[in-house]
């Protein structure tokens, strides 16, 4: 080849081609030879590349692309328009245009990216993904509020966040029929074993006295169904059956408190109420194998006492269910350090009642101890209901529960707050706080106990161990649960107000306020009473504010909501709770949907979501049910409704 002269360099010909610069040996000759053209290459075939090749629920990971060109050379595919997707959405979602993949439950699931070379050629590459089950930030809701100290509190929830709980990107993923109300909390147990296969799983109870197995994270067909019925026997109506001008509970009456679990034996204590086939009733505490349904060998156990008592006329008082007017099993149960705890009060006030606390051994089911509130006054009453709240307890084995309505005197202690303990075959009152105007809550109705006990964690200050109560007259007292009044006071006559409790917030609420139990999380405190609006307090050296430190702007009606928090730690906290003021307000009235909320636990003026916002009734829930309480876990909300469990989650793409 002749060099042309301005290329000569050293006898090479250097000749460039768009971005390639080719060299060639040249002469100092007259040849006019064209140089070959550069070699053409093709992009022949891609890869997917993933740093692992299993993922666990939960995580995400970023994948990318490697582009083989037909000369062997990779190519890093810049400038490509890359388009991705998943062949099983509920294994893994995946970013369409970024290769984020987020993994949401055990399974395989393929993995395609396609490289578009021009309009009509386009190159496809693909891999397997492998999600694996975890048992990471996987925590169980195993009772009512999440714990024995009903604080209503998940600080593992690493899924959602104030960010991503938004309409765009969480919302109503699935629903699954059930036979009757659900007034019971569901219960979340992970890493079930289920007919050979491992799932996690949502327990649901109602009022059709059945009880429902469903894994938590599709809508495939029912785990398990139980029904808890006798040979013949049916639930009760509460029209028809029990008082025809009674519209707190109707139309069924079958389960109504929240169950408890015991993980680690695999048992779920239940307490249904039934119709027998000569029209009176009876109430037994079952004991459920969580991984069938069945029922253990101890269970199910008839419960009935009778105690020494004038209340009722005679010198003994019987827990009678026979007519099925005055027994109605409310608050959630306990398990504490072995024995199962569950209370009654009655259906609407029916008299004549009264509170009943009993204790079951939870291996054998064997009646451990009874113990009652009202035994000797003329007026019994006295009813553990709390609203549907749970009876809380301590590490030590100290239970607490608030009372209703009802006497007052040397042996009843209605409209109090009981500090109880079990030794033996006998329940204790080991001491307790009723307020001055105890006289005055009685003849107005203002139950003390007509929300549920929460049990601070320990506190600075002079009192470490404390409890709080809203009530339905509009107190908030917080009360040193080791001695609950100085001087063992208990209750102090002629005062005009309570000195000897650590504190009390007179006007917290309206008259009539608090159906519920609040929640804690992070040094604040969160209430929503009736006909009022979501407050935070906070609380700092074993105090209050004595004003919200945060109010919401949405109010409900009646009953308000008990508050449930999702958090991890102490961060990313949200308040979740259930409007469920169109409940409907008699028999055939039908009521409206529940609608669910949630609000920033930083601040709960700022609402981060509601299930009635998304067009097109995305989120719709079905209709509601008072006293109502979300259960959080795994990524994921569960509520209960008049006919379906409704399940909120983030959406895939």
């Amino acid at each position: 080849m002749k060099c042309p002269r301005l290329a000569r360099k050293a006898g090479l010909l250097v000749l460039s081609v768009g971005a390639l610069s080719y060299l060639f040996a040249c002469s100092s000759g007259s040849s006019t030879t064209t140089p070959p053209p550069p070699p053409v290459k093709t992009l022949k075939s891609i890869a997917v590349v993933a740093a692992n090749a299993s993922i666990a629920e939960g995580t995400t990971e970023q994948l990318t692309a490697k582009g083989t060109d037909s000369d062997g050379s990779t190519d890093d595919l810049a400038g490509k328009v890359l388009t991705w997707s998943s062949s099983n959405t509920v294994v893994a979602s995946i970013d369409s245009k970024t290769g984020v993949v987020t993994a949401k439950s055990a399974g395989t699931t393929t993995i395609q990216v396609t490289v578009t070379i021009q309009p009509s050629l386009s190159v496809v590459g693909s891999t397997v993904l492998t999600v694996t089950a975890t048992t990471v930030n996987l925590v169980g809701v195993f009772t009512q509020h999440n714990d024995n100290a009903r604080t209503g509190q998940n600080l593992n929830e690493t899924a959602l966040t104030p960010s991503n709980v938004q309409m765009s990107s969480f919302g109503k993923r699935f629903s699954q029929a059930v036979d009757g109300q659900i007034y019971a909390q569901p219960l979340y147990v992970p890493n079930v074993s289920i007919a050979g296969a491992t799932h996690n799983v949502v327990y649901v109870a109602t009022e059709g006295d059945s009880v429902y197995a469903f894994d938590a994270d599709s809508s495939s067909a029912t785990l398990w169904h139980t029904s808890l019925l006798g040979p013949g026997e049916t639930t009760g109506n509460t029209q028809n059956d029990i008082n025809s001008t009674c519209v707190d509970l109707f139309p069924q009456v079958g389960i109504t408190s929240t169950p408890v679990i015991d993980p680690s034996t695999g048992t779920m204590y239940v307490e249904a109420k039934s119709k027998k086939t000569d029209g009176t009733y009876v109430h037994r505490l079952h004991m459920l194998d969580i991984t069938t349904g069945a029922e253990k060998s101890s269970g199910p156990r008839v419960i009935t006492a009778t105690v020494p008592g004038t209340s009722d006329g005679g010198t003994t008082i019987t827990f009678d269910a026979v007519s099925g007017l005055n027994l109605l099993n409310r608050s959630g149960l306990l398990l504490q350090s072995g024995t199962v705890f569950l209370a009654y009060a009655s259906h609407c006030d029916v008299t004549p009642y009264h509170g009943w606390m009993f204790a079951y051994n939870a291996s054998t089911l064997a009646q451990t101890a009874v113990y009652i509130t009202t035994p000797n006054g003329q007026q019994g009453q006295g009813g553990i209901w709390m609203s549907g709240a749970g009876i809380a307890a301590d590490a030590n084995g100290n239970i607490f529960t608030a009372v209703g309505n009802g006497s007052f005197g040397a042996t009843d202690v209605s409209d109090s707050i009981l500090r109880l303990a079990l030794s033996g075959n006998t329940i204790s009152l080991g001491d307790y706080f009723t307020p001055f105007d105890q006289g005055i809550d009685d003849a107005n109705d203002y139950d003390v106990g007509s929300g549920g006990v929460l049990l601070l964690p320990d506190q600075p200050g002079n009192h470490p161990h404390e409890l709080l109560e809203g009530t339905k007259g509009g107190a908030i007292y917080l009360i040193d649960r080791d001695q609950m009044t100085t001087n063992n006071q208990h209750y102090c006559s002629g005062c005009t107000s309570d000195p000897e409790i650590v504190q009390e917030i007179p006007n917290a609420g309206v008259a009539v306020w608090l159906f519920s139990t609040p929640a804690y999380w992070n040094h604040a405190v969160y209430f929503w009473g009736s006909n009022d609006v979501l407050k935070a307090y906070t609380l700092s050296n074993g105090l209050l504010g004595n004003s919200p430190s945060s109010s919401s702007t949405t109010s409900f009606g009646f009953p308000g909501a008990t508050p449930a928090i999702s958090a991890n730690g102490n961060t990313n906290g949200i308040v979740w709770a259930i409007d469920a003021t169109t409940q409907p307000s008699a028999p055939g009235t039908g009521g409206g949907p529940a609608v669910l909320h949630a609000f920033d636990g930083t601040n709960v003026a700022r609402e981060l979501w509601n299930s009635s916002q998304a067009p097109n009734n995305r989120d719709t829930a079905g209709k509601s049910v008072k006293f109502t309480v979300p259960t959080i876990a795994n990524g994921k909300v569960y509520i209960g409704t008049q006919t379906e469990l409704d399940v909120y989650g983030l959406l895939g793409p």
